[in-house]
């Protein structure tokens, strides 16, 4: 067996280092976030959790709707925040919770670049449409930057 340079095994350097799930609190990006806790788990990787509020354009069109929501995606952040800090500190994993606004797709993206990511992963869209528009899963994997994982 050859010991060239091109061929030695370096320690320390196999597997992810940093993953970046989405999250939003429905049951598939909730089942992407244990997914990627176990991965990150065993890789000894860390877990950037992203939770990305998205306020819909009709909410300009009712007075006080603005703080309404702000404050609901607040609390859905509050929550999985606490949840992440909880479930990491029970298993001994390293995870960050970032929570942002904005588009889901550019969001990831700019995360994902921002810490180096070694993998992106997402829950499957449940809404009909995306089968044909696309989903954001299926946009990180057309990005081709990171190898992406759907979880159902």
């Amino acid at each position: 067996m050859s010991t060239s340079p091109e061929h030695r095994f370096e320690l320390g350097t196999d597997g992810p280092k940093n993953l970046v799930v989405g999250v939003d609190g429905s049951t598939t990006s909730m089942r992407a976030g244990a997914y990627a806790a176990g991965l990150a788990r065993r890789q000894n990787a860390h877990l950037v959790v992203v939770f990305i509020a998205r306020p819909s354009p009709l909410v300009g069109m009712a007075p006080g709707a603005m703080a309404v929501v702000r404050q609901a995606h607040d609390e859905i952040a509050d929550d999985l925040r606490r949840q992440v800090d909880e479930a990491a500190a029970e298993v001994g994993l390293r995870a960050t919770f970032r929570a942002v606004s904005g588009d889901p797709y550019t969001e990831l993206v700019k995360i994902a670049d921002e810490v180096s990511a070694d993998g992106v992963i997402v829950g499957a869209s449940t809404q009909a449409g995306h089968r044909f528009a696309g989903s954001i899963a299926i946009r990180l994997v057309k990005a081709g930057r990171w190898p992406v994982t759907v979880v159902p």
